[in-house]
């Protein structure tokens, strides 16, 4: 079941508009950090979407909650690598990971916008949903302190995959953060496989994005 009761917030228009002939960048501000990101329009993820904003914005409004610093975080269906680049001005030790389609993009927003910063370098790696797991993040070597994923649910068919994959990497102490817009009955349905497996709380709600933002711990036996 789900607990909580979320904070109301508003997606804020950080992101400053620019003319240019590139349709596809766009300037975000966050943690005093000006990040421009290239979109490309032939993949879903290489959009960026509500739920990437709604979390980078709460993460930065809320350091002491959650601390990212020196943390390892891994980012799953990173996209753009907005989120990823935030949570690592944020001093995380970030993996952002995506299908192979997408990771030249995103390799490119985020060495672009954390190479000269004096903070952790980010790793770019590929993961597909529910493949690969053991032998790509053997459990002996990979532990992380936080799981992100944005918008990660929408029509397509891993939504079992994609469970899969947050139960694989959801160890006793991981906090998975998940934000997502809701818009299908699907969306719902995969929320409440969530709180079936995790102990989860909605942290904040973005009414006017219909963007939910939830935490997940891993039940204690």
């Amino acid at each position: 079941s789900l607990t909580g009761s979320p904070v109301t917030l508003q997606i804020l228009q950080n992101w400053v508009p620019r003319v240019s002939h590139y349709f596809d960048k766009e300037h975000y501000t966050y943690v005093g950090h000006q990040i421009v990101i290239q979109e490309s329009i032939e993949h879903f993820g290489a959009v960026v979407w509500p739920g990437a904003l709604a979390l980078s914005q709460y993460l930065e409004s809320n350091q002491e909650q959650f601390n990212l610093k020196d943390k390892k975080v891994l980012e799953i269906g990173a996209g753009t690598g907005l989120l990823s680049i935030v949570a690592c001005i944020l001093g995380a030790h970030v993996t952002a990971t995506d299908l192979p389609e997408v990771l030249e993009n995103l390799s490119y927003n985020i060495s672009r916008n954390t190479q000269n910063l004096n903070m952790h370098k980010p790793e770019v790696r590929k993961l597909v949903w529910g493949e690969g797991l053991n032998e790509d993040f053997p459990v002996s070597t990979y532990h992380y302190d936080f799981i992100l994923a944005t918008d990660v649910v929408y029509h397509h068919g891993a939504l079992e995959p994609l469970l899969a994959t947050m139960v694989y990497f959801c160890k006793p102490g991981t906090v998975l953060l998940w934000a997502n817009k809701f818009r299908f009955s699907t969306d719902y349905e995969f929320l409440e496989k969530v709180c079936n497996i995790f102990n989860t709380t909605i942290l904040a709600e973005f009414p006017e994005s219909n963007v939910k933002l939830l935490k997940a711990t891993v039940r204690k036996n």
